[in-house]
C-alpha cells in the first residue's frame, strides 16, 4: 500500500505507483493506494487550502491507469484527524496491509507523529523511496506545490514537464446562467468538483468526450467547430475564474467553441490546457466584455494556426 494525497499524480507519484505495482506483483500481493477525501488541509482550513490539481474522480482514474488494483478512499473528518499513530497503524493491520511504500516526507497520525520507523516497529515492511527530481543539477523535487506554482504563473510547459502530460480538467457540462448566449458567445460550463482550481485566466484548449464519441457528432446546423489537436477533439477558448465583470463569486471553467453549435449538456468532457493567453480581466460593462472575448478568440485561433503550421513537414 501507498498512502497520500497524490494530488496531480505527477512524476514523483508515478514513481511511487510504479514501485508499488512492481513489488506487489513480485510478492503476489494486491497493490493498493489509500487517499483522503477531502484532502486534510481542505478540511482543516478550507479558505487557505492549496488549489486542487485533481478532483477525486480525476485522481482515482490516473492512479488506476498506473496499474494499481485497489483504491481506498478514507473520509477525512474529526474522527480521522484525532486518530493516534497507533490507532492508524491498527487500521492498516485490519486492512491486511503487509508492506508500505512511503516518500521521504511521509508522516501520519494525530500531530503527524507517525513515520516509517514507527511502522517498522509495528511489523510492517516499509520501503522508503528516494525523492524524484526533475533536474539533477538543482535537485528540485517534483511536487504538487511546484505544479500549482507553474500553473498559477501560466507556465503550462513547466507544469506538463512535472506531470508527464499536459494539465487537464475533466468534468460534466452543467447549466449555467446563460450570460454567454446574450453576448453571442455561448459556453460549456464544466463542473470543477473542487474548492478552486490552480488555473486562472484565458487559455487555448483541446476538448474531447471521455467516452470517445467525436464532438462533431453532436454538431447542429452544419457548425462542427474547429478541429483540435487530439483525435475527435475540438479547439476551444477557455476561461477559468470568478467572472468579475458580471459580479461572479464562484469559480467557473467555461469553454467557447468557435464555429460550433450543439447540445453538450450532461456530457463528460476533458479539457487539455495548451496555451495561456492572459489573466482574467474585469471589463467595464458587457459591451467591453463582448469585445474582449471576441479578441481573445481571434488571438487563440491565430495561435492555433501557428501551431498547425509548425507541425507541417518542411520541404
Amino acid at each position: 500500500m501507498a498512502i497520500g494525497n497524490f494530488d496531480g499524480v505527477h512524476l514523483g507519484h508515478q514513481a511511487i505507483l510504479r514501485a508499488l505495482t512492481e513489488q506487489a506483483c513480485a510478492q503476489n500481493l494486491t497493490s493498493a493506494v489509500l487517499v483522503f477525501e477531502p484532502q486534510p488541509r481542505e478540511w482543516l482550513d478550507p479558505d487557505n487550502a492549496p488549489a486542487r490539481l485533481t478532483n477525486l474522480a480525476e485522481k482515482t482514474a490516473l492512479i488506476a491507469a498506473c496499474g494499481v488494483e485497489r483504491i481506498i478512499v478514507a473520509r477525512f473528518d474529526e474522527a480521522l484527524r484525532c486518530l493516534s499513530a497507533q490507532a492508524f497503524a491498527n487500521q492498516l493491520a485490519k486492512l491486511n496491509v503487509k508492506g508500505l511504500l512511503i516518500g521521504d516526507d511521509f508522516r501520519f497520525g494525530q500531530d503527524r507523529t507517525g513515520d516509517g520507523e514507527f511502522l517498522r516497529a509495528q511489523g510492517f515492511a516499509v520501503t522508503h523511496l528516494d525523492t524524484v527530481c526533475d533536474d539533477p543539477a538543482t535537485l528540485e523535487r517534483v511536487s504538487s506545490t511546484r505544479v500549482r506554482a507553474y500553473l498559477q504563473q501560466g507556465d503550462l510547459t513547466a507544469a506538463a514537464r512535472l506531470l508527464g502530460r499536459d494539465y487537464t480538467i475533466t468534468g460534466t457540462v452543467l447549466h449555467g446562467d446563460k450570460i454567454g448566449r446574450t453576448l453571442n458567445f455561448p459556453t460549456a460550463n464544466i463542473a470543477l468538483a473542487r474548492i478552486r482550481p490552480p488555473l486562472h485566466g484565458i487559455y487555448g484548449v483541446d476538448v474531447w468526450t471521455t467516452d470517445g464519441a467525436p464532438l462533431t457528432d453532436l454538431a447542429q446546423d452544419g457548425q462542427a467547430g474547429v478541429a483540435g489537436f487530439a483525435p475527435n477533439s475540438l479547439f476551444g477558448a477557455a476561461s477559468v475564474g470568478t467572472r468579475p465583470t458580471v459580479q461572479g463569486e464562484t469559480w467557473r471553467l467555461e469553454v467557447f467553441f468557435p464555429q460550433f453549435k450543439g447540445d453538450l449538456y450532461g456530457r463528460n468532457l476533458s479539457v487539455r490546457f495548451l496555451h495561456f493567453l492572459h489573466g482574467e480581466r474585469n471589463y467595464n460593462g458587457l459591451d467591453a466584455l463582448k469585445a474582449g472575448i471576441k479578441q481573445d478568440v481571434v488571438d487563440l485561433l491565430a495561435w492555433r494556426e501557428t501551431q498547425i503550421a509548425s507541425m507541417q513537414p518542411k520541404h
